[in-house]
């Protein structure tokens, strides 16, 4: 199933959401991939200076990729909002 995600929030609420239907805990996503549970959280969150590499191990480790698509509708938000 494909997921959109606008947002730094958005994309950690698609690798929280995912993450819980593994059945993993923050801590062992964290541990399958080399990082602190606190990591997880911050990236879960879309707390800003999270690296793209942490971001991209954490998709792998639950099996998802990103797929890069052209914007659908404009939604409203200003380019700022989005980032």
């Amino acid at each position: 199933m494909s997921q959109n995600a606008r947002t730094p929030g958005q994309l950690g609420a698609i690798v929280r959401r995912a993450r819980r239907n593994a059945g993993l805990t923050q801590t062992e996503l964290g541990q399958r991939i080399g990082l602190r549970q606190a990591t997880i959280s911050k990236l879960e969150k879309g707390e800003p200076a999270t690296r793209i590499s942490t971001l991209l191990d954490a998709l792998s480790a639950l099996g998802l990729e990103i797929i890069i698509d052209k914007r659908g509708q404009a939604s409203g938000q200003s380019l700022e909002d989005l980032f």
